[in-house]
């Protein structure tokens, strides 16, 4: 009896998993949920507590998408990305990559430095910088 009843369970419970991988349409137009292509998990307090990182120090102007996608990427450099591995993104027209060096301490604070490539026109222009994490999780820029 025992088996009959899992041979009765269990494929529901599959497909409640399955179906919770689907996809919705967000209320904003966008598409949200497992499967879907959403932008990467860094959170917009992690972005902001870059304040506009080294990619706003290049004199590039940026839509704000493409800032987004840049300092994305400058996040997750600088969160995970292992010694000289980059992380590029691309936008309208733009492309760019973040690579970070490897950690370091200061005090009792992770810091990495890191180097960021935007390519504007083929015209690639290079912007250096440091940054250290937070007890929080966020980075903050060394000037």
């Amino acid at each position: 009896m025992k088996l009959r009843t899992f041979f009765l369970i269990a494929p529901s419970l599959f497909a409640a998993i399955v179906l919770s991988a689907c996809t919705t349409t967000s209320g904003k137009g966008g598409v949200t949920g497992f499967l879907s292509p959403g932008k990467p998990a860094a959170s917009t307090r992690y972005i902001a507590a870059l304040e506009g990182g080294i990619v706003g120090r290049t004199g590039i102007k940026l839509s704000d998408n493409d800032k987004q996608r840049a300092l994305e990427a400058e996040y997750r450099a600088l969160e995970t990305a292992p010694l000289g591995q980059p992380v590029a993104w691309t936008g309208k027209n733009v492309t760019g990559e973040v690579v970070a060096a490897a950690p370091y301490q200061v005090g009792s604070q992770n810091c990495r430095q890191y180097t960021h490539t935007i390519t504007v026109d083929g015209k690639p222009t290079q912007a250096r910088g440091a940054a250290c994490r937070n007890d929080d999780g966020t980075w903050t820029p060394l000037n």
